[in-house]
């Protein structure tokens, strides 16, 4: 097996992806909503039009678009989901359909590992919708000669208290719900899958976790306004066991940017799970 750096460029083949009404409900229960955000949970409220989460992008079209068809061979059991990002150049439409393209923009050496970098752009009517780009680690992937990469802290949360802080409970059986919206990967609900995995119980999707945090920054900093959520970026720190509290803390350090952070657990078990937070908003 041998990834293949010179992939680093290489462009998936467009291919479209649809969603309606139903599948941006689905997603919104799938990450915890319900009776307070009826304008994200219904589409048959008296006065309430329905919207979209603006996290909702690492749903669609679960698993097109992307390029890593292009990287070479590689243990697909050894690939780590590492960082995700989500630029929204226009917020989300109730439906729609878009074309996706994906790239292949990094690939780096870390030894005994690789990280390969993508992007997929998203078009809806000819224009950019948004971008999600995201990094995977894989172990044993590296000692192919390529550059290292940048590392080291980033997005760092000043050394203050919070401006903001929000505890979600997500439910015992929260990944069941989260499933339906295309990631069927049995690591999140089958207990012997879970434990060739080294986990004593399934545990969470990541992005899952992910669109937890993207709800309390939403409500938190943009007044639950998806028009002005811009730009998530954050690393998965530690996984998630269905049933734990999740707290988000927030910092605002300029205008139109905050650092955050995602934990589980309470007290003494209290653990970061989203770290190297950054939201982007108007």
């Amino acid at each position: 097996m041998a990834l293949n750096p010179d992939a680093v460029g290489s462009t998936s083949d467009p291919v479209e992806a649809t969603w309606d009404s139903r599948d941006a409900l689905l997603y919104a229960v799938g990450i915890g909503a319900g009776h307070e955000e009826l304008e994200f949970t219904t589409e048959n409220t008296d006065g309430v039009d329905q919207r979209v989460f603006p996290t909702f992008p690492v749903v669609i079209g679960w698993g097109a678009g992307s390029a890593m068809g292009k990287v070479g061979s590689f243990d697909p059991t050894q690939l780590v989901h590492g960082k995700q990002a989500i630029t929204l150049h226009r917020p989300i439409p109730v439906s729609g359909t878009v074309t996706l393209t994906g790239e292949i923009t990094g690939m780096f050496d870390k030894g005994k590992a690789a990280v390969i970098e993508s992007a997929t752009t998203a078009t809806l009517g000819g224009e950019p919708l948004y971008t999600n780009t995201s990094s995977v680690f894989i172990r044993g992937a590296g000692g192919f000669g390529g550059e290292r990469g940048t590392s080291g802290p980033q997005n760092v949360p000043p050394e203050r208290s919070a401006d903001h802080e929000v505890t979600y409970a997500t439910a015992r059986d929260q990944a069941f719900v989260y499933r339906l919206s295309g990631d069927r990967n049995p690591l999140h609900t089958d207990p012997a899958f879970a434990a060739m995995g080294g986990f004593d119980t399934p545990i969470l999707h990541g992005l899952c976790t992910y669109g937890f945090t993207g709800r309390a920054l939403l409500h938190a900093l943009c007044d639950s306004d998806p028009t002005r959520f811009t730009h998530i970026e954050g690393r998965f720190a530690s996984p998630v066991f269905p049933g734990e509290s999740l707290t988000i803390r927030m910092w605002e350090i300029e205008s139109g940017q905050a650092v955050f952070t995602t934990s589980a657990g309470e007290g003494d078990t209290e653990r970061l799970v989203i770290d190297q937070g950054l939201l982007r908003y108007s």
